[in-house]
């Protein structure tokens, strides 16, 4: 067996909003959603981009640097980001020195995911306009990046100050650790994530023309970090996907059933994107397999699914589950199970040396047999050899 051809290793996460119906107590989802970082960690996912949202009633975490701290203690290898870091809501300086202190208490396993804010009614209550977000988010992140690499900075806007700041301590990881900029359909994202060599979260659809947009995003990306002097890095490029498998399509398509539903009235409600899942569909579940919205089915239709975006754009550095409660706690544990055991192995082609063992060795198998019945006999020849010598010694 050839050595197959080399790609771009993908690393598996989980995008956590967290999307949350309102018929969950919120007590319980915070402690839930500790144990499924516990449990990816123990599956071997490599990281969890955690949000920050402050309306809605969905999306629940407000803080996600106390989340990742509590998160952090309860695991063992998993990276976890801010995902993402809404950075017109907070004053520059707070933020960097947080995130250095959380990189210096996860001992590295912190990442940085920023983005200007997702819902306008976020922005309303801190007396904001969706126009004033990529602005003030530029103007933040321009600050923060040289803080977190312990220069000195001063800057004067419309709304924070700065006069000769430095963080006391700095990053744990240096020079600084992983920096994200979300993605979605304008070019803002990429274009700040150049100028600072940040890596690109993709929000948004895998449909041909969703995708055609990203790879059209990235060539813009690609200009601007040589335009900055930095290198593009595709192991930073990540998309999230809704994924949901089972051990059948019929499973998947019924676990479905569960909270769907819920989903799409948010979506419709709530998310400001302007092409929601419509409402009142007879079949909302193949509909967001026919029209791209997500990929549901077997471990197989995953493994199928992720293929066909990596033929699309080329090469990227991750897949993020876009995780909410469509489906029941179970079910939701046993597709995180499925994509562990047998969509990643399969997209890395981790297994093809033990493969390789086996193809070259199971056709010896007749004469392994023979040479293993002869080394039985040989054996048990010598035994009652010894066997006899000693009865002719004990004479």
């Amino acid at each position: 067996m050839n050595a197959p051809v080399q790609r771009l290793p993908i690393k598996f996460g989980l995008f956590h909003g967290p999307h949350h119906a309102t018929n969950l107590d919120p007590t319980y989802a915070y402690q839930r959603d500790l144990m499924l970082m516990e449990h990816i960690d123990r599956l071997g996912f490599d990281e969890a981009w955690i949000g920050e949202h402050h309306s809605g009633g969905f999306e629940i975490i407000a803080a996600p640097e106390v989340f990742i701290a509590a998160a952090a203690e309860r695991t063992r290898n998993i990276r976890f980001g801010t995902g993402v870091k809404s950075l017109p809501y907070h004053h520059p300086f707070i933020v960097a020195e947080t995130i250095a202190q959380l990189d210096h208490m996860t001992r590295g396993r912190v990442m940085f995911g920023v983005g200007p804010g997702a819902l306008p009614t976020d922005a309303q209550m801190f007396g904001l306009t969706p126009a004033d977000l990529r602005p003030r988010m530029d103007e933040a992140l321009d600050c923060i990046v040289p803080l977190l690499r312990g220069e000195i900075v001063t800057k004067k806007t419309d709304w924070f100050e700065l006069k000769e700041a430095r963080l006391g301590f700095g990053c744990y990881t240096k020079p600084m650790m992983e920096l994200a900029v979300t993605s979605i359909r304008s070019p803002a994202g990429v274009l700040a994530a150049g100028r600072h060599g940040a890596g690109v979260l993709v929000l948004g659809g895998i449909d041909d023309d969703s995708l055609a947009h990203h790879a059209s995003n990235w060539r813009i990306y690609e200009e601007t970090c040589a335009k900055h002097g930095h290198q593009a890095d595709r192991s930073k490029w990540k998309f999230t996907l809704m994924i949901h498998a089972a051990e059948t399509r019929e499973r998947a398509k019924t676990d479905l059933q569960y909270g769907l539903d819920r989903y799409i009235g948010y979506s419709n409600d709530i998310i400001p994107a302007s092409n929601p899942i419509p409402r009142g569909l007879p079949d909302p579940v193949q509909w967001i397999i026919d029209n791209r919205r997500a990929i549901v089915g077997t471990p197989d239709d995953v493994v199928a699914g992720i293929e066909r975006v990596r033929a699309k754009v080329g090469d990227f550095g991750g897949v993020l589950v876009f995780q909410h409660d469509w489906a029941n706690w179970p079910a939701t544990l046993r597709s995180l199970d499925l994509i562990a055991e047998e969509v990643r192995p399969r997209i890395n082609n981790t297994n093809w040396l033990r493969q390789d063992s086996y193809d070259r060795n199971a056709p010896k198998q007749t004469a392994n047999r023979a040479l293993a019945s002869q080394g039985i006999a040989e054996a048990q020849a010598r035994f009652e050899q010894a066997k006899r010598a000693g009865s002719s010694e004990a004479r």
